[in-house]
């Protein structure tokens, strides 16, 4: 919105918004604030005279943009609701039945895995428990343990693949 203009006063004003402007603020900003500089004088001067209005009015506006700026870091920088863009990171309904399928696939496969097999290659991949707590766990070598994670690795890997 703009400014009803009084004559002599266009001047004062572009000087005004051209500091707000020079300070950083964008062009509809400094109008804003200009404005509300404008209204801070009118309501001033029915209280008491005001001896050099172009300076109070040059003041205000600065005084508004520094208490605009402070309220900004405060609050955080406003942004209108049509201006957001909304990104829904929730997979498709595709990709959903595609990972639920998969993982029917990957227990069907587990399932086939001999019990000691399966039991190490969860307890390594699933429980994350290193090498030699199963080994000492189950009563077998450390090189064991490692064939059953690797015989149950490719197994699977085949399985998935044929898929």
């Amino acid at each position: 919105m703009k400014l009803p203009l009084v004559h002599g006063w266009q001047e004062v004003l572009v000087r005004v918004r051209g500091a707000l402007m020079r300070r950083g603020r964008s062009e509809h900003d400094a109008e804003d604030l200009v404005q509300e500089a404008w209204v801070r004088l009118a309501c001033y001067e029915r209280e008491q005279a005001v001896e050099r209005p172009e300076a109070f009015l040059m003041r205000a506006a600065l005084n508004l943009s520094i208490d605009a700026h402070r309220a900004q870091k405060t609050r955080g920088e406003e942004v209108l609701a049509e201006d957001v863009v909304i990104i829904d990171i929730a997979p498709t309904t595709e990709a959903v039945v595609l990972a639920r399928e998969r993982m029917a696939r990957l227990s069907a496969g587990i399932s086939r895995l001999s019990e000691t097999t399966r039991s190490v290659f969860l307890a390594h991949r699933v429980d994350g428990l290193p090498y030699s707590e199963i080994a000492r766990d189950r009563g077998i070598t450390v090189s064991t343990v490692q064939k059953h994670v690797a015989k149950a690795t490719l197994q699977l890997t085949t399985w998935m693949e044929d898929w």
